[in-house]
């Protein structure tokens, strides 16, 4: 090895780029070329080097782990990692406020999301939910409209109490999680003393064709606690 020889520059999957200084070229003096992927991809780092701030969950943290089965659900699926009694999955949780922005204390009244991730040996497994059972709409074309009547108007910057009770009280499937938020539920205590449920209704077949539809329900075994309102406006403080 020629110790004298700078080290290389690789992409993405690990392979070494053909050259920093050069682009490929239809001959010496010709026009770059798009099939040049090493370059290419340098374009799509510079460009996207400044992730924006989530629209929803954009304060959040998690932590590695394990998933392990408990009890027999094989005959609700056949997936692997649900496979046998003791099958033991790396996992990542990250839990999230969900209105807030980056710099929200985290004992703001505010749903708590959870992104799940099972690194199955048939691939990665991604599951979502909330701190609650229920969600405030039924239709996915409402959401983005509830979203914005949560978050700050772009001409005041500021959020307005107006917008967010005018969406739940024109929208009635949304009381049940109103008053879920407005309940000391809607100021966990830590992570751990809260529970989680799946967003959605999934369909799972087991080895023998036959389908079933499951929701999950995570729950802590550390007890559900929560803060009052008064403690959770202090602690910012």
């Amino acid at each position: 090895m020629d110790e004298a020889k700078p080290p290389v520059t690789t992409n993405d999957s690990g392979v070494p780029g053909p050259s920093d200084e050069y682009s490929l070229t239809v001959g010496p003096t010709g026009p770059t070329v798009l099939h040049d992927h090493y370059v290419v991809q340098k374009m799509q780092h510079f460009n996207r080097e400044r992730v924006p701030e989530r629209v929803v969950h954009a304060k959040g943290g998690g932590a590695h782990g394990f998933f392990e089965v408990s009890e027999d659900v094989s005959w609700f699926t056949k997936a692997s990692f649900l496979a046998r009694v003791g099958k033991r999955t790396p996992m990542f949780a990250r839990f999230s406020t969900v209105a807030g922005e980056q710099g929200y204390p985290d004992t703001v009244r505010d749903p708590r999301g959870f992104a799940l991730k099972f690194y199955t040996d048939e691939g990665n497994y991604d599951l979502v939910g909330n701190n609650t059972p229920v969600f405030f709409v039924r239709d996915a074309s409402k959401f983005q409209d509830f979203i914005h009547s949560q978050k700050r108007q772009p001409d005041t910057g500021l959020r307005d109490n107006n917008m967010q009770w005018d969406f739940w009280t024109l929208s009635p499937e949304s009381a049940h999680q109103v008053a879920i938020l407005m309940s000391d539920r809607g100021t966990p205590r830590t992570w751990r003393n809260m529970n989680g449920y799946s967003s959605h209704t999934f369909s799972t077949i087991n080895a023998t064709g036959e389908r079933f539809w499951v929701k999950f329900h995570f729950k802590t075994v550390q007890g559900s606690e929560n803060f009052t309102d008064a403690e959770a406006q202090a602690l910012p403080a």
